[in-house]
């Protein structure tokens, strides 16, 4: 039995130049790679990476009971022709979960623990 996301989006395997065969978790996140790979060799942009970890909130630990971290996982990352790093997120609908860790991002951002500039698209 086949089951549809919850959202609509339809998970797709393409090959894209720079990462081999790759399985996005929608048509429009996989069209975002091509139009960057284009993009990155017409050296608009630089250091295309995808699927990039950033730590909101390191694991710790209260005595004995370890609490773990969280991360916020870019779809991708490049940096721009001023050598700016871009995090950018592609997005159909947005769940509660991704808005607060998307705040979490911006704050880290705007505190200049990161140094980046944030996109959605």
């Amino acid at each position: 039995m086949r089951y549809k996301n919850k959202f609509g989006a339809r998970k797709i395997t393409i090959k894209t130049e720079r990462f081999g065969e790759v399985k996005f978790d929608s048509k429009k996140e996989a069209l975002r790679c091509k139009e960057l790979e284009i993009l990155e060799r017409a050296g608009k942009i630089s250091e295309l990476k995808r699927q990039v970890k950033f730590a909101l909130l390191n694991p710790f630990k209260i005595g004995k009971n370890s609490v773990r971290g969280i991360f916020y996982i870019a779809d991708f990352t490049y940096k721009n022709e001023a050598k700016k790093l871009i995090i950018e997120d592609v997005k159909g609908y947005k769940t509660k979960e991704y808005l607060i860790k998307k705040k979490l991002l911006l704050s880290l951002i705007f505190s200049g623990q990161i140094d980046a500039l944030f996109l959605e698209s």
